[in-house]
């Protein structure tokens, strides 16, 4: 059985790490490399900076901060926002991220996925999946940082991105982030069994059962939370502790 993974996300504008409640009411939760070097001493099994603003801004991602984060750790390292080209993950694999994830522009071309794939292997390729639920449409896909709707389906985009080569599934349910209410169960089970790459579930983490929740009931692969962790509300070895007592394999 696979070990299932914890991981922090820090959402990083302007330098700092920020939260919000459903992609909104932006606040500051700390310094990115701080909050960094304080995972991979708790036990995080990988973290993942997401520059929220970059696309909206059309810029790159800070490949400067990457790598300041980068000289202080030692677990694996995802990075995403503002990745348009083969030449912006270059960048940032020789700034020390060891996988990149790409949303909006995987969703504007497609073929970069692939692209990416061939270039750096497809365990290098996380593609990122912001989806929202509404009775019109049910569970669509979202661009630009949840700001656009877009006509996928959530399933059926996850399916296709994984047929061009991406290694992993980062799936957030815009309904459910900062609320603390649980993980998406219904949508993250469906993109679990539709697809046959690791999937994170994201979006909604409040307590240390909604993780072995996402794990049992929705078949994830790996959590991820941002607030929770940042304002210190649950520490990830109390987490990891509790999560092998449910009979979840994970590393402690």
């Amino acid at each position: 059985m696979l070990t299932k993974r914890i991981i922090p996300c820090l959402d990083i504008k302007n330098g700092r790490t920020v939260k919000g409640v459903r992609f909104e009411n932006i606040r500051d939760a700390g310094d990115p490399v701080e909050l960094a070097k304080w995972y991979a001493e708790q036990g995080a099994d990988e973290l993942v900076f997401l520059d929220i603003t970059a696309t909206n801004e059309e810029r790159k991602t800070f490949a400067e901060l990457v790598r300041d984060i980068a000289r202080h750790i030692d677990i694996p390292f995802t990075v995403g926002g503002g990745i348009s080209a083969v030449a912006d993950v270059e960048v940032l694999l020789q700034a020390g991220a060891d996988k990149v994830s790409i949303n909006s522009a995987a969703i504007r071309n497609p073929q970069l996925v692939e692209d990416l794939a061939k270039r750096f292997g497809s365990q290098c390729v996380t593609v990122a999946i912001d989806t929202k639920y509404t009775e019109a449409t049910g569970w669509k896909v979202y661009a630009r940082a949840g700001t656009v709707e877009t006509e996928h389906a959530t399933v059926d985009w996850a399916k296709k991105v994984v047929e061009l080569g991406a290694g992993e599934i980062l799936l957030t349910s815009m309904n459910n982030d900062g609320t603390k209410a649980g993980f998406a169960l219904d949508i993250t089970k469906a993109v679990s069994e539709a697809v046959s790459v690791p999937v994170i579930a994201s979006g909604g983490a409040g307590t240390k059962e909604h993780f072995a929740d996402a794990f049992q009931e929705a078949q994830a692969d790996a959590a991820l939370a941002a607030s929770l962790f940042h304002f210190r509300e649950l520490d990830i070895p109390d987490l990891k502790t509790y999560l092998k007592t449910e009979g979840i394999v994970v590393r402690i």
